[in-house]
């Protein structure tokens, strides 16, 4: 199976929360469909990216990056990559580069979509990442590495979040944390 096949898959068969969410899963979908490079940076203006909202293990907190382009604390996340096999391997490996965690438990279904403007994504502006979300759970005592890619990480409290924290991320939060408490 590639990797857009596996796209194809996971957007039929996940079951959004709302309304919204469904109207950007069949967006998505008809994305996949028209373009067979979807999921690569090289589609323009818009093309699919993978997420991980990285939970503690008690799931009290969450880790958020502080973008070093964009300067704002947002989850792990980017672009899939040729050696993704799935969206859910491409959100764990974004989530094991930008925290430096290993040991990431992240669940196969994803939480959330969000369709967000990313400004010098490519030549063709306005461009957009398409971002399936997932959730990741932080083994217990997890020590975190500071990428390239940020300025800094944080451990922050669900109902603490730092100055400047979006309501996209706010959305994956709370979508995270219903999800967590689903999983037995």
């Amino acid at each position: 199976m590639t990797l857009r096949d596996d796209a194809r898959d996971v957007l039929t068969h996940w079951s959004a929360p709302d309304d919204e969410q469904d109207r950007l899963r069949s967006l998505y979908l008809d994305h996949v469909e028209r373009h067979d490079d979807a999921l690569s940076r090289e589609c323009h203006p818009d093309h699919l990216t993978a997420s991980a909202l990285i939970v503690s293990a008690d799931h009290t907190q969450v880790l958020l990056t502080l973008h070093r382009r964009l300067g704002r604390w947002l989850q792990t996340g980017g672009h899939c990559e040729s050696s993704d096999a799935s969206l859910a391997q491409a959100a764990t490996r974004e989530g094991r580069e930008e925290s430096g965690i290993d040991d990431l438990a992240v669940d196969p279904d994803p939480v959330l979509l969000s369709l967000h403007e990313v400004p010098g994504c490519g030549p063709v502006r306005p461009s957009h990442h398409l971002d399936v979300q997932y959730v990741a759970v932080a083994p217990e005592g997890a020590c975190e590495v500071i990428s390239d890619e940020s300025d800094d990480l944080g451990w922050f409290g669900v109902d603490d979040l730092p100055d400047g924290v979006d309501q996209s991320v706010r959305d994956l939060i709370a979508a995270a944390t219903r999800r967590l408490r689903e999983i037995p």
